[in-house]
């Protein structure tokens, strides 16, 4: 075999390790992330189930087409491959970025829903201090209509 298709099956192996690792990688935080961030959004959203389970949904999609993007943007190698070291290198630096991402937005995700739920926390609570006096609100007099 001539050298350059060494090479070339060098990187189409890589290529093809790289987005198998990370989908499955993807596929199993996206999953992880859904079923127990259920329970976060829930409270978070004050027990309303319905918006907590659509907001859910939308952070999973969102999550697939943001990292699944990455992942296929940072397919392409400018380097020449030529051993299965450089290749295991390679993959291992690769999908290394895609796990950095996945927590980079894992804990944005986490500190807005965390945001979230302490304003609805707060508007929850009752007022620091009890009312001493009551002020008496009287109706509005009629106005005279000028003629």
């Amino acid at each position: 075999m001539e050298p350059n298709t060494v090479s070339s099956h060098f990187m189409v192996a890589a290529y093809l390790l790289y987005l198998f690792v990370s989908i499955l990688l993807t596929v199993w935080v996206a999953k992880t992330l859904q079923r127990n961030g259920a329970h976060f959004l829930h409270d978070a959203f004050l027990g309303k189930e319905r918006l907590a389970e659509s907001v859910n949904h939308l952070l999973v999609v969102g999550f697939y087409l943001m990292n699944i993007g990455y992942v296929a943007l940072s397919l392409k190698e400018h380097q020449t491959i030529w051993t299965v070291q450089e290749v295991i290198e390679l993959v291992c630096g690769k999908v290394g970025k895609v796990m950095v991402v996945l927590g980079a937005m894992h804990f944005f995700n986490l500190y807005v829903f965390n945001r979230i739920r302490r304003s609805g926390q707060v508007r929850q609570q009752p007022p620091p201090v009890l009312p001493r006096e009551y002020t008496r609100v009287s109706p509005p007099s009629p106005v005279a209509e000028r003629a």
